[in-house]
């Protein structure tokens, strides 16, 4: 400890760092060293800097706090039990235990007081990102001349494993850009990765790199001098030109006379004895566990109640606001709480077959968002770089930049891995509905910040277009063939793959009204016929995930499953196979998760079960159809990686063609099994 320790300050982090070691040990499972080292860092955010309120975690003008690195959860679990958000002692002694509010990594929703799920090491760092930006949109949308609704801060603490990863320079990046002075992040330069000493493959110069992305840098030397942290910090503060990172130089399991600075401190508990050892080396109980002494609630208790009367002058703050701006005021609180216009969903445009033709998918979302967006004014996303090809704009809106923080259309620039981080902060901002967008072969650098929105059940809109080989000459790289049974096996996200632009209107209606779970619209590059819903069934019942797009006259032969482009050949496969005196049902399966959502009437009344010849259509891999094609049934899908060609020249070599599909549906009808190299072959 250095001198600017008092002995309550000592006392306060010792406490910390042997809740930590404790719960650690207890659970014989956990990283005890970076709590220990961290400590002080917390112990300076917590009692002097941050706004909070353990009695309202939800507070709209709170700071918030990130731990990026994860894997020191007992560091914030133990905080949060001692400023008083509602966690025990109890709860910190079940740690990593089967459902308690202790998880190994921070859970949002789980432990109250946690903002997001980090784990992974760098998504914390981006969401953060994602964080600031969604303050700075909200202050400029609805702060007013002496009365700064949203003046909150994201702090974060970060890890030399969060630096490494790749995500943290592309958001790194993305802040500096952006001038972003409401992050400050407190690096945990301990050294130390699991291998052994960082050196061993990190040995670069973090802080210049930090200053070449337009951070604000400081380097400390001593992770226990208090009083430089909180100088530190308090400078980050007064930095409003640029996001902040301070380096601090810290000593993994600080106070353990044998496994301080060691690689064996941080993944593994210390061991009892070594736990005995370093309580006597900080003139700690040995004997006593999980131990508070009682002069430390009450000194964080004085954090809590300066947060407490901080809330109480923002309500009043917010009184006065709704009285002088009632309709931004009420704009605000029920995007908050997801109370949207009465009747928004008059303007989700339908489109005209005898008019529109033909329409890309993604040229309708483009069109379906900029009818909704007026109605939806803190509705906000952009594009990795390729707005022009996922049409994701919205008309009459600036660009989200620096000293434009009001602009609506943000620029991630080709940085998909942490575009969908960022979405994740900006979906859990409150009162946002954030979406992003990129090409469907390029969900593959998502899957991380996508798999975490489905695990906190946060709403972020993901949009992929150029869904099929139907993309044509940029051949195999960028022909997505696994992607979307890839995307559909992650638990808990709503995937739609539209068959025409009155579905894709209908798909932006259920994302905005799915706000619970991550929601994925698949789209196409290449132009589709538009269906007719004065001949066909509504593109309403997409929100049923699968419907009788066309039946058969009578009791069908064969029933036809398409999703996307594929439902248009599908009908016209539908057609010719009356001609040939078979009756054929057509089923539009834009969404396996809506329709699985269904009871189990009306998925028997699409798919009945006496009709079990049935064959599905879809330009990608044919795994999962199996669960509704039924054994006596077949898959027109893709088993091998695209070319470069012409989208039709595609098409006919991977048998998505009228003549295909229905030689195919007879084979089904015949009781010929369709072998896997006969689908190659044909598909």
């Amino acid at each position: 400890m250095t001198e600017n320790l008092t002995s309550l300050d000592e006392l306060a982090i010792n406490t910390i760092r042997f809740l930590s070691a404790d719960g650690v040990q207890k659970a014989n499972s956990g990283h005890p060293g970076t709590p220990m080292a961290l400590a002080p860092m917390a112990h300076v955010l917590w009692s002097h800097v941050m706004n909070y309120n353990p009695q309202d975690p939800k507070w709209p003008n709170r700071d918030r706090f990130i731990l990026s690195a994860g894997h020191a959860s007992m560091l914030q679990y133990s905080i949060l039990h001692l400023t008083g958000y509602d966690l025990s002692l109890e709860d910190l002694k079940q740690f990593r235990q089967l459902h308690s509010k202790t998880p190994g990594h921070p859970e949002v929703d789980i432990t109250p007081g946690i903002e997001i799920t980090t784990g992974p090491l760098g998504q914390g760092f981006a969401n953060g990102v994602g964080f600031a930006i969604g303050q700075k949109f909200l202050a400029a949308r609805y702060n007013k001349p002496g009365l700064a609704l949203f003046d909150y801060r994201i702090f974060a603490i970060c890890s030399d494993g969060d630096l490494m990863e790749g995500i943290s320079s592309e958001a790194g990046s993305v802040a500096g850009h952006l001038h972003l002075g409401n992050l400050i992040y407190l690096y945990d330069d301990n050294h130390i990765s699991i291998e052994g000493d960082t050196g061993i493959a990190f040995t670069e110069d973090t802080a210049k790199r930090f200053e070449a992305f337009g951070w604000h840098v400081q380097v400390l030397p001593d992770g226990n001098d208090i009083a430089a942290i909180q100088a530190a910090v308090e400078a980050a503060i007064q930095e409003t030109e640029r996001p902040s990172i301070i380096k601090v130089r810290t000593h993994i399991a600080y106070g353990s006379p044998n496994k301080v600075d060691t690689a064996g401190a941080h993944g593994s508990p210390l061991g009892e004895e070594e736990v005995r050892l370093t309580k006597q080396n900080l003139g700690w109980d040995p004997d006593k566990q999980f131990y508070v002494p009682e002069e430390v609630y009450q000194h964080y208790g004085q954090a809590v109640e300066k947060g407490r009367q901080k809330q109480e002058e923002w309500e009043n703050l917010y009184r006065e606001y709704q009285q002088q701006y009632p309709d931004l005021a009420k704009e605000y609180d029920d995007m908050r709480h997801d109370r949207f216009p009465e009747g928004w969903q008059n303007a989700v445009p339908t489109f005209d077959p005898a008019k529109d033709a033909s329409m890309a998918t993604r040229s309708a979302s483009g069109k379906t968002i900029n009818a909704i967006a007026p109605l939806f004014p803190t509705m906000v996303g952009g594009s990795a770089d390729l707005e022009p090809s996922t049409d994701t704009f919205i008309k009459g809106s600036d660009s989200f930049q620096s000293g434009s923080y009001h602009g609506r259309n943000f620029h991630f620039g080709v940085r998909e891995h942490s575009m969908g981080a960022i979405l994740n902060g900006l979906a859990h901002t409150g009162g946002l509905i954030a979406y992003g967008a990129t090409f469907l072969i390029f969900s593959e650098y998502m899957r991380p910040p996508i798999r975490l929105a489905s695990i906190m059940r946060f709403r972020p809109i993901f949009i992929y277009t150029h869904d099929s080989i139907g993309l044509g000459e940029d051949g195999t790289t960028h022909q997505p063939i696994e992607q979307l049974v890839s995307l559909r096996s992650i638990p808990g996200i709503i995937v739609i793959r539209p068959a025409d632009a009155n579905e894709t209107a209908q798909a932006w209606r259920v994302a905005i009204e799915h706000t619970k779970d991550p929601v994925v619209l698949i789209l196409t590059r290449q132009k589709l016929p538009v269906i007719d819903q004065n001949k066909y069934a509504s593109a309403k019942n997409l929100e049923k995930g699968a419907y009788v797009l066309s039946d058969a006259e009578g009791e069908p032969d064969l029933i036809l499953i398409a999703t996307g482009s594929e439902v248009s050949l599908a009908v016209k496969a539908q057609e010719a196979l009356k001609k040939e005196g078979v009756q054929a049902r057509v089923v539009s399966m834009p969404s396996w998760e809506l329709f699985d959502k269904q009871d189990r009437a009306y998925r028997e009344g699409v798919l009945p079960p006496s009709v079990r010849k049935r064959l599905s259509i879809e330009m990608g891999s044919p795994l999962g159809w199996h669960k509704y094609v039924t054994d006596e049934g077949g898959v027109i899908g893709i088993n091998k990686f695209g070319e470069s060609a012409p989208a039709e020249a595609l098409m006919k070599l991977y048998g998505f063609t009228v003549e295909n599909v229905v030689e195919k549906a007879k084979a089904v009808l015949r009781g010929e099994e369709i072998t896997e190299e006969k689908k190659e072959v044909a598909s």
